[in-house]
C-alpha cells in the first residue's frame, strides 16, 4: 500500500511542479482548504472557533478535519503543509482498511491487495490527501465503520460513523443503514442513537448559537432545494425535488465512478449481488449506500452533484465502492485466467485515470496559488493591518493577510444569508451596514456591483489564463467608499 500510494503522490508533485512551477508544500487545489486552516490556526492561537476574532461562527461543515488541523497546529506549529501530512496518513489507512475488508469479504488476500493498491491510487483519494480538505480523514472513518461492523463492534462502529459525520455529513446516511444490518434490538437502537446524538448534538448546539439554524453557515449558505431547503423557504418545481434532480446526482454518480476506474461501476451490480448472496442484510444494508447516496443528495439537501470537484461528496464511500467491485471479480476465481485478466485490467485502468486526476489537481493549485493566495499577499502588503475586506472568497486571503473579513456569500458571515435572497442589492444592503474597506470579487458574479464605478473603484486585478477550479477568470481588488485610509470616507450606514 505504502508503495502505491507513494507513486501516486509523486505522479501529482511532477505533475505539479511541471504545470504550477511549486513543489506546493503550502498549495492547494481549491480555495477552500484555507477555511480550515484559518479556523484551525485561531483554534490553536486560543481565540477560539471564530473566523474574525471575537466573533464565534459555525462556518465548517467540516468540524472534526478542523480540530483535527487545530490539535496539529498546537502542538507541531502552524503550517499549512500539516494538512497534506494529516491527508497521506489518512489515506494510507484507509487503503490498508479497504484490503481488510476486501480479504473479510472475498476470502482471497490477492483481491484484498488488489482492492488496497486501487484504492491507494485511486485519483480522488490521491488528490484528497493533498487537498487539505477532510475527505480523506471522512473516507478513513467510514471504512473503518464498515470494518468494526463487520467484526460486530457496535459501540465502535456507532462511534466511528458519528466522526464521520462531522468530517462529511453525507456520512450519516450511513447510521440508519448499519443499524438495520443486524437485528434491531433495544440495545442496539440505543447504541446507536446514543452514541450518534453524543457526537452530533454539541455541533448542532453550537450552530444553533452562533448561525441560528442546526445546520453551520456553511450549508445554510449553499443548499439549493431539497427538504432541508423546503424548510429553510427555498421553492422549487415538485418535479425538479423528486424526479430531475434524483436522475441527473444518479447519473452523476456514475459517470464519477466511471472516471475513477471503468471496471467499478460495471462490477458493483455483480459485487452486491454476490454479497446479499453470502452475506444477507448484514452487508446488503450498509453497501446500499452505494445506490442511496446520490438520491439522498438530491432529496435532502442539494448543492452541486456527487462528482463536483473530483466528487469531494462522495470520496468518503469511494473505498467501499471499490471493494464491493473487487468482490464482483470473486466471481471469476473458478477461471483463474479470466479472473487474473481482470485484475490486471483494474490495475491499468486505476493507472489510466490516475494521469489526468494528478493534472487536475495541478491545474487547481497553479490556478488557487495565481489568484487567491497571491492576492492575498497583495493585501498583506497594501492594506493596513485593520482593513475590513468584503469576499467572495474567504479562504486564502483571509489566511494570508489575517485581516477582518465580511464574506458576501455568507459560508463565515451568517447575517448575509437573509440580505443575498434579494440579489446584489440585498448585498449592497448590507455592505452599507458592514462597510468594508475593500470589496474583493468576481466581477461575473457581481455585474451590478463592479459596474458601479462611483462607488467602488478598482485599484488591482488578477485574471486566469487557464481557469479550472476557481468561479470565474478575473478576480479584483475595489476600494470602497467607506475606506478609512482615505480623508473623506463615506460615514458608515449612509
Amino acid at each position: 500500500m505504502t508503495t502505491a500510494l507513494t507513486l501516486a503522490l509523486g505522479l501529482f508533485w511532477l505533475r505539479q511542479w511541471q504545470i504550477a512551477g511549486t513543489a506546493g508544500l503550502s498549495s492547494f487545489p481549491l480555495d477552500d482548504p484555507w477555511i480550515h486552516l484559518h479556523f484551525a490556526r485561531n483554534l490553536a492561537e486560543g481565540r477560539g472557533f471564530v473566523y474574525n476574532p471575537g466573533v464565534p461562527v459555525a462556518g465548517s461543515t467540516a468540524p472534526l478535519w478542523t480540530l483535527v488541523l487545530a490539535a496539529g497546529f498546537a502542538l507541531l506549529g502552524p503550517h499549512p503543509f500539516w494538512a497534506k501530512v494529516a491527508g497521506m496518513a489518512a489515506a494510507l489507512a484507509t487503503a490498508l482498511l479497504a484490503r481488510g475488508l476486501a480479504a473479510r469479504w472475498t476470502m482471497n488476500r490477492w483481491l484484498a491487495l488488489l482492492a488496497g493498491v486501487v484504492t491507494a491510487i485511486a485519483g480522488p483519494l490521491v488528490w484528497g490527501a493533498l487537498s487539505g480538505m477532510e475527505v480523506s480523514l471522512a473516507a478513513l472513518l467510514v471504512t473503518a465503520a464498515v470494518v468494526s461492523h463487520m467484526d460486530g463492534r457496535d459501540w465502535t462502529t456507532a462511534l466511528l460513523l458519528g466522526l464521520a459525520a462531522l468530517a462529511r455529513p453525507e456520512a450519516l446516511l450511513l447510521v440508519p443503514l448499519v443499524w438495520m444490518a443486524r437485528p434491531i434490538t433495544r440495545r442496539r437502537t440505543a447504541i446507536f442513537a446514543t452514541v450518534t446524538a453524543a457526537c452530533l448534538v454539541p455541533w448542532v448546539l453550537f450552530n444553533l448559537a452562533t448561525a441560528g439554524t442546526p445546520l453551520p453557515a456553511t450549508a445554510s449558505a449553499k443548499i439549493e432545494g431539497g427538504l432541508i431547503g423546503f424548510l429553510s423557504g427555498i421553492r422549487e418545481p415538485a418535479a425538479t425535488t423528486f424526479l430531475v434532480r434524483p436522475w441527473q446526482f444518479e447519473a452523476e454518480w456514475l459517470r464519477w465512478l466511471w472516471s475513477v476506474n471503468v471496471l467499478v461501476p460495471l462490477m458493483l451490480p455483480v459485487g452486491l449481488w454476490l454479497l446479499c448472496r453470502r452475506w444477507g442484510r448484514t452487508v446488503a444494508f450498509p453497501a446500499a449506500v452505494l445506490l442511496l447516496h446520490p438520491i439522498a443528495m438530491a432529496l435532502l439537501a442539494p448543492y452541486r452533484g456527487p462528482g463536483f470537484q473530483e466528487g469531494r461528496y462522495s470520496i468518503h464511500l469511494l473505498p467501499l465502492a471499490i471493494a464491493v467491485a473487487v468482490v464482483g471479480l470473486s466471481g471469476l476465481a473458478r477461471w483463474p485466467r479470466l479472473c487474473a485478466a481482470g485484475v490486471a485490467l483494474f490495475l491499468l485502468a486505476a493507472a489510466a485515470a490516475a494521469r489526468p486526476a494528478a493534472d487536475r489537481y495541478a491545474w487547481g493549485v497553479q490556478n488557487i496559488d495565481a489568484m487567491q493566495v497571491r492576492l492575498g499577499r497583495w493585501v498583506a502588503a497594501h492594506t493596513p493591518p485593520d482593513a475590513r475586506l468584503a469576499l467572495n472568497d474567504v479562504g486564502a486571503i483571509a489566511y494570508v493577510s489575517r485581516r477582518e473579513v465580511v464574506d458576501v456569500m455568507g459560508l463565515v458571515t451568517p447575517a448575509i444569508i437573509p440580505y443575498r435572497r434579494a440579489g446584489e442589492a440585498g448585498v449592497l444592503r448590507y455592505l452599507e451596514r458592514t462597510c468594508p474597506d475593500y470589496l474583493i470579487i468576481f466581477p461575473a458574479w457581481f455585474p451590478k456591483l463592479s459596474a458601479m464605478s462611483d462607488r467602488f473603484t478598482p485599484i488591482y486585478r488578477i485574471r486566469l489564463d487557464h481557469n479550472t477550479v476557481a468561479g470565474a477568470d478575473e478576480m479584483v481588488v475595489y476600494e470602497t467608499p467607506w475606506n478609512r485610509s482615505r480623508g473623506r470616507a463615506e460615514r458608515c450606514g449612509t
